[in-house]
């Protein structure tokens, strides 16, 4: 490729300068890639974590996020998902 020297320019990832050493798409679907698929957060989900945050919201001096994730049905959550619902929400 005579012009692979611009593509030198910017920022790759890992997977990128991957890519352009052993060739393009040599990299299986998904493979590389340091983001994985989340589930999404269901209606029912949503409302216990609601509910959650507002049981465990007026306790003192207790991390309200370990006890929301102690007490989640759903396993798997991690801490920065609840927080990341709860902002959104």
């Amino acid at each position: 490729n005579k012009k692979a020297f611009v593509e030198l320019l910017f920022w790759k990832s890992p997977a990128a300068v991957y890519e352009m050493t052993k060739g393009y798409s040599s990299l299986q679907e998904g493979e590389g890639t340091t983001r994985s698929c989340v589930p999404p957060w269901t209606p029912q989900e949503e409302q216990e974590l609601r509910e959650l945050y507002w049981k465990y919201k007026e306790v003192e001096g207790g991390d309200i996020i370990a006890a929301i994730l102690a007490h989640l049905p759903t396993p798997g959550r991690t801490r920065r998902q609840v927080v990341k619902q709860l902002v959104r929400m």
